[in-house]
C-alpha cells in the first residue's frame, strides 16, 4: 500500500498548522504513527519504506487528507 497527501486538504503548510488552533501541539497523523513513517517539515513528508499501511494516521486526519491506496 502507498500513503497519498492531498497537500491541498493537509493542515500542515509552509512549516505550519492553517488551519487549527493547536499552536502546535499537534495530535494528528504524525503523532499516532507507529513507525514513525510520517514528519512534518516545510509540508508533511512521508517515508514509504517505513509505512506500514496500517491506516492509523488515515483516521487520525481531521482533514481527510491522506489516503492509502
Amino acid at each position: 500500500m502507498t500513503l497519498l497527501v492531498n497537500y491541498d486538504k493537509c493542515c500542515w503548510q509552509n512549516g505550519k498548522c492553517k488551519s487549527c488552533s493547536c499552536g502546535g501541539a499537534c495530535t494528528g497523523c504524525v503523532e499516532v504513527c507507529p513507525v514513525e513513517a510520517l514528519q512534518r517539515a516545510n509540508t508533511l513528508i512521508v517515508d514509504q519504506n517505513k509505512c506500514i499501511g496500517c491506516g492509523a494516521c488515515v483516521d487520525a486526519c481531521k482533514h481527510h487528507a491522506l489516503k492509502l491506496v
